[in-house]
């Protein structure tokens, strides 16, 4: 059964009494637990379970008790804090309980101490909570209880009078309360009787008092035995043997110089040292006056720690003080003469504290992780300090570097809370190593540190950012495709995907085009591609951002304006404007034979659409009539005269110029000036006709030779053909109608329609003609039309088509054969246009095809 309760920093909760029914033989304990407020705790609780329980025995449900749920406890990733070495009590976090980690014993874990409980906190995150749980451990009878030894020897005096108390040893039982031991029996009772007094600090006095005379005449010795018994269930006893030899009078006991002594030794006292010395008298001479001292009456731990010398009565050091376990120590120190006669006396001994514990710094939650954008007040760290030392000696002052943006704060009792004071910057310091100093107010102080390590995350805060705002670079033209023209580059001052940068081309149009169209840009690499050929009379210069976006969420991104400026090549030829060079006329510069030296003839005007140094001309006179009469002026192309003009200077004077530019290599073009040295424009007619004449004669007779020669082939093609077929048609139509006796058939011929002005013959018509042995007496069958149209004609001519339909009126009578053979060439000599005819004669009998 457990006992549980809380209590909020609001106020005071109501105690609970809870009745534990221990072994099943209804002895109840009734508890009453107070609660009292607490100003480091959110809240508290407390349980009770007996020891020696089982691994994963219930204590509690914590949950419950502090009013939390169990979703709390996992996302506030609540767990067990203790001061101790080891834990008893483990969480279960899943369903909010407690339950034993390890055995629990009460002797080991508080001695006699009573109640017994062990303390520790719950402790929960975002926020932080904490609740004192305390557990408080119930004894069971365990232990049995025993004497320091199994025999007790007794000499005693025979003269020794009644009601004389003899001390003995009592029984030690580490159980607590009912389990403890409870009463003492002394058996056979004839001589002795048994008397147990309790004493301040909870121990008992056995004593054995004599009720009646001894007499060593009638029983030497006597042996007894002393039972301790506990209370518990079942019960426990021990015995010891007591053997009483009875001796001669020694009727003096030792007495002690005082009953209580007081003493003072500082804990960590080297083994040896003398706390106190304790004295006794006895009024014997002799053997029976001698006295020994031992220490009785006290826990094995004491006899541990401190021993009384026999003779002396010194009381020394024999094992190491701890004040943190125990302040004080109450010892009994017996004096015994050699009559078995004895005398006991209380000492006292208070520890005083020494500064002999150092600080402990616990890391109770922790996080070396932080987001550069972490507002401040984030919480790092949470510690635990504490000093087991008293007084000044436990008190202690907790701090960490003042050079760094965090600051430590109070937040509980015994914690400390380590938070960020100021704004981080992952690019400027990316981690920090903290230092955390406690130091206790001890005389010399004591100092202990921890050091924890904090990384700063990188948070997207950076943009990249490009060497440049603006980039410009020369590209010649004609380059090839694909063209690398140079790498951009972008740096982020952030960390992993927030430092990777892409690159991307904004969209925009040049001279009509999109930028996409002329450049591209790697978004890995940022090498800029140039995606065709540049020219440089088209496009002089490209303008273009190019955007470098790192992989951030929400990504950041910069942008950097490139300028890419067209190379001019000497990839275009100089072009002459004046004089015009023309095909078929002759222009012709006029020369006055009066003319004076440097008179300005005319002057060659040529462009070139390159520019720069490529665009610069010169003007060559290349070949001349006569060189000595003209110069062209190198730069300006002015074509004058280098002397005067004679009469033998010839009329017509050709000059052949070269126009070069000045790039590497040059191009160059030629042009032709024609002069006319004349001083009347029919002098100058005279002479350039005859040569305008005879070019203009050759052009036309080559002409009319070649359209002569295409009009007789015509001619004898499409006469051999319309013979041919008068004839043929002829010869058929007499033999028909010389061996048939049935009426003629009156012929139909194809008729001929216009096909939309192409001038083809799209179909062939064909005439199949059948005949017998006897043509007489057999029918005669010709052909069905395999298509209307036969012959296509130019749709333009209006008066051919108007004829053809007036002859296919007359076709349309039975008995003329003889006049459609007549319109059928007349219908050929009629059209302007004729591209194929043929027919196809077939006879059955021999089966031949003629084909025209």
């Amino acid at each position: 059964m457990k006992k549980d309760y809380r209590v909020s920093s609001v106020g005071f909760m109501m105690a609970q009494m809870w009745i534990t029914d221990l072994g099943g033989r209804g002895q109840s304990l009734f508890v009453i637990l107070c609660l009292f407020k607490l100003s480091s705790v959110t809240g508290q609780a407390r349980y009770s379970v007996p020891e020696e329980q089982a691994e994963g025995s219930f204590v509690g449900n914590i949950a419950r008790d502090l009013g939390l749920d169990v979703a709390r406890l996992l996302s506030g990733k609540a767990r067990i804090i203790t001061k101790e070495s080891r834990q008893y009590v483990d969480l279960n976090r899943d369903k909010g309980t407690l339950v034993i980690k390890e055995r629990i014993d009460r002797e080991e874990l508080c001695g006699k101490t009573t109640p017994c409980s062990f303390s520790f906190e719950v402790i929960l995150e975002n926020p932080i909570q904490l609740y004192r749980v305390t557990v408080e451990v119930i004894d069971v009878n365990d232990n049995t209880p025993s004497f320091p030894k199994e025999e007790i020897s007794l000499n005693i005096v025979e003269s020794v009078v009644s009601g004389t108390r003899f001390s003995l040893e009592s029984a030690y039982d580490p159980d607590v309360g009912i389990n403890d031991i409870q009463k003492y029996i002394l058996r056979p009772v004839g001589y002795f009787k048994l008397e147990v007094q309790s004493q301040p600090d909870g121990g008992k006095s056995i004593e054995m008092v004599l009720q009646n005379p001894l007499d060593r005449e009638k029983e030497e010795t006597h042996s007894l035995v002393l039972i301790a018994s506990d209370g518990g269930e079942p019960q426990r006893s021990g015995t010891v043997r007591i053997h009483i030899t009875v001796l001669d009078i020694n009727d003096n006991a030792p007495v002690c110089s005082q009953p209580v002594y007081k003493a003072e030794v500082r804990e960590n006292s080297p083994e040896g040292t003398v706390v106190t010395t304790v004295s006794a008298n006895d009024a014997d001479k002799g053997a029976n006056a001698e006295i020994k001292f031992s220490i009785a009456h006290v826990t094995r731990e004491v006899k541990q720690l401190f021993e009384v010398n026999d003779k002396t009565g010194d009381i020394t050091v024999a094992g190491k003080l701890d004040f943190e376990k125990s302040k004080t120590y109450q010892i009994n120190v017996k004096a015994s003469d050699q009559g078995g006669l004895s005398d006991t006396c209380k000492v006292t001994i208070q520890l005083i504290d020494e500064n002999d514990n150092v600080p402990t710094i616990q890391l109770m939650s922790f996080v070396n992780l932080i987001s550069e954008d972490s507002p401040p007040g984030t919480t790092i760290a949470v510690i635990n300090v504490d000093d087991v030392d008293s007084d000044g000696n436990g008190v202690v002052k907790c701090s960490i570097d003042s050079d760094m943006p965090f600051k430590i704060e109070s937040s509980l009792t015994g914690y400390y809370t380590i938070v960020n004071d100021n704004v981080l910057d992952r690019e400027s310091i990316p981690e920090y190593n903290i230092t955390i100093t406690v130091s206790d107010q001890g005389s010399p102080p004591l100092t202990r540190r921890k050091h924890i390590n904090v990384k700063v995350s990188d948070v997207n805060d950076n943009p990249p950012e490009f060497d440049q705002s603006e980039y410009s670079k020369t590209v010649p033209e004609n380059n090839s495709p694909g063209f690398s023209v140079f790498t951009l580059r972008a740096r982020d001052a952030d960390w992993g995907q927030n430092a990777r940068v892409s690159y991307f081309l904004e969209e925009k149009d040049i001279n009509g085009a999109a930028v996409s169209s002329l450049v591209s840009v790697n978004s890995e690499s940022g090498v800029i591609h140039a995606v065709r050929s540049f020219d440089f009379e088209q496009i002089k210069f490209l303008e273009f951002n190019v955007t470098a976006r790192d992989a951030g969420s929400p990504p950041l991104s910069s942008a950097a304006t490139v300028r890419l400026i067209v190379q001019d090549l000497n990839d275009n030829p100089p072009q002459v404007l004046y004089p015009v060079q023309t095909g078929g006329s002759l222009v012709a510069e006029m020369v006055p034979r009066s003319a004076d030296v440097g008179y300005l003839v005319t002057k060659v005007v040529a462009v070139d659409v390159d520019s720069g140094q490529n665009a610069w001309l010169s003007y060559k006179l290349q070949k001349a009539t006569d060189r000595a009469l003209f110069e062209v002026g190198l730069q300006n192309g002015e074509i004058r005269t280098i002397r005067g003009v004679t009469d033998k200077d010839a009329v017509k004077q050709r000059l052949t110029v070269i126009v070069e530019d000045n790039g590497q290599p040059s191009r160059s073009a030629t042009v032709i000036v024609n002069v006319a040295v004349a001083d009347s424009f029919p002098e100058v007619l005279s002479e350039f006709t005859d040569y305008t004449q005879d070019k203009e004669y050759n052009d036309n007779l080559t002409f009319y030779l070649v359209l002569a020669l295409a009009v007789v082939s015509f001619l004898f093609i499409t006469c051999l053909v319309v013979i041919i077929s008068v004839k043929i048609y002829r010869w058929r139509q007499s033999r028909v109608l010389y061996h048939s006796n049935l009426p003629v058939i009156p012929y139909y011929p194809p008729r001929y329609s216009d096909t939309l002005g192409t001038g083809t013959l799209q179909h062939v018509y064909n005439y199949e003609v059948c005949r017998t042995n006897d043509s007489r007496k057999s029918d005669c069958k010709f052909g069905t039309v395999g298509s209307q149209n036969v012959l296509i004609m130019d749709p333009s001519s209006t008066g051919t088509m108007q004829r053809i339909q007036s002859e296919k009126n007359i076709l349309d009578e039975p008995d003329s054969p003889l006049e459609v053979s007549q319109i059928m060439l007349l219908r050929l000599h009629s059209v302007n246009s004729i591209k194929i005819v043929v027919l196809h004669c077939a006879y059955s009998q021999c089966g031949q095809h003629l084909s025209f």
